[in-house]
């Protein structure tokens, strides 16, 4: 028999479906601070995934949206029971064409009212706004999202990065909640690429004053990678897979300890090390002299080039700027084991750089050399750091090396 005809209305199966419960962490507590709703129903093998069956394209909508419902209602029924001190918040899966669809023919939205039924508090729910290929108009979608909104609900933007969840429209309907695949994360730890575009969600992220949630977090090098990233909340079944009960809440606190201990300790050992490079290079500065010669491009030039036999082999470029931006000595860039002179960058302003004033004002303060945070270098797009010397007179030398750590080690973590 189809999952569909067990729950065909007639056919007995209703009583057979029921909610179940992946608690959701929050790591500045270490807590359990909710539950994502996901449905199950009963079967002779035991109980099974209702998310094929939500997930079927053929399947008939009318029929979808009314087993969901009856899942959201048992679930709601399963948090009024409890104190009302007590209750963690319950993540509800709402797909846009459904909500869109009932909004138009019949203007509410049951979930509002099962709340109102229960006596559960809206501010006890957060409306986890799915991906199923969404068509219809953005602008009436955020309509709706705001009736949730309005009524206390929090909104959760699920699978960022996919198809229908793209940038704007992530902004159009501003969560308070973005939740990344765990898929995209795990392809993160072998291609830039997909690494580049989980930090652009998690700038975004903190742009729109939302926080991160990362599903999915199976091994602790998931949860390092989560952490990395800048999550506020997981999930996954390093901590549980979906239960039919809700749990004590300080139940995962020690993974979750263990997991933040673990990624403190990489951060001082990798921070150290790169002060450790930052300061062998503004030794080095100590040991060369700007020849005299107002005006003499060329003596910018020599000056890297003592410096050139000096730097570590994971340094891939060398210039000399001006606290102003302007770069007055040629590029220096590593090639084959040796060193390729580019006199055409002289004259460039790389002020608009996100680190450049930052780096600036540290040496401005007496930081004999600033080591900028991870980006992607334009020209090998890989990951690497800059680090500025100050050689005083307005005079700064900038060395970009390799930083190996931002596309994750093995473990997840620094090495």
């Amino acid at each position: 028999m189809s999952l569909t005809s067990m729950v065909h209305p007639g056919i007995p199966g209703e009583r057979d479906l029921f909610p179940w419960f992946q608690p959701i962490l929050a790591l500045d507590s270490r807590l359990v601070i909710g539950y994502e709703v996901l449905g199950r129903c009963r079967t002779a093998e035991g109980p099974a995934s209702l998310g094929p069956f939500f997930t079927d394209g053929g399947a008939d909508m009318q029929e979808q949206v009314r087993v969901d419902r009856i899942i959201r209602e048992r679930a709601i029924a399963r948090l009024a029971e409890m104190d009302e001190s007590q209750r963690p918040l319950l993540f509800l899966n709402v797909k846009p064409s459904w909500i869109d669809r009932t909004w138009q023919l019949e203007g509410r939205l049951h979930t509002l009212l099962m709340l109102e039924r229960y006596g559960v508090a809206p501010d006890r729910v957060v409306i986890e706004i799915t991906e199923d290929g969404f068509s219809g108009s953005i602008e009436r979608l955020g309509e709706i999202v705001d009736v949730y909104r309005s009524a206390g609900c929090r909104i959760a933007v699920d699978d960022a990065g996919a198809g229908f969840n793209s940038a704007d429209r992530i902004a159009a309907l501003n969560p308070e909640i973005l939740k990344v695949d765990i898929h995209l994360m795990k392809r993160s730890a072998r291609h830039n690429g997909y690494l580049a575009v989980l930090r652009s969600y998690s700038v975004l992220a903190e742009q729109i004053g939302a926080s991160l949630l990362i599903e999915g977090v199976e091994t602790g090098d998931d949860l390092q990678r989560a952490i990395q990233l800048g999550a506020r909340y997981v999930q996954g079944n390093l901590f549980s897979p979906a239960e039919p009960e809700f749990q004590p809440e300080d139940r995962y606190a020690a993974i979750v300890e263990e997991g933040l201990a673990r990624h403190r300790r990489g951060v001082m050992r990798s921070e150290a090390r790169w002060r450790d490079i930052g300061g062998r290079l503004a030794d080095c500065l100590k040991s060369v002299r700007l020849e005299a010669g107002e005006g003499s491009a060329d003596r910018y030039d020599r000056l890297i080039e003592a410096l050139l036999g000096k730097l570590p082999d994971t340094c891939i470029r060398a210039y000399l700027c001006r606290e102003d931006g302007e770069q007055l000595s040629s590029n220096y860039r590593r090639e084959n084991g040796g060193w390729i002179r580019q006199p055409e960058f002289r004259g460039s302003n790389w002020s608009w750089r996100p680190y450049f004033m930052t780096d600036i004002l540290h040496l401005a303060d007496g930081v004999s050399a600033n080591v900028s945070r991870s980006y992607a270098d334009l020209g090998t797009r890989r990951w690497i750091r800059t680090i500025s010397a100050s050689l005083g007179g307005g005079l700064i030398a900038l060395f970009d090396i390799i930083d190996d750590e931002a596309a994750f080690g093995p473990d997840g973590s620094a090495r």
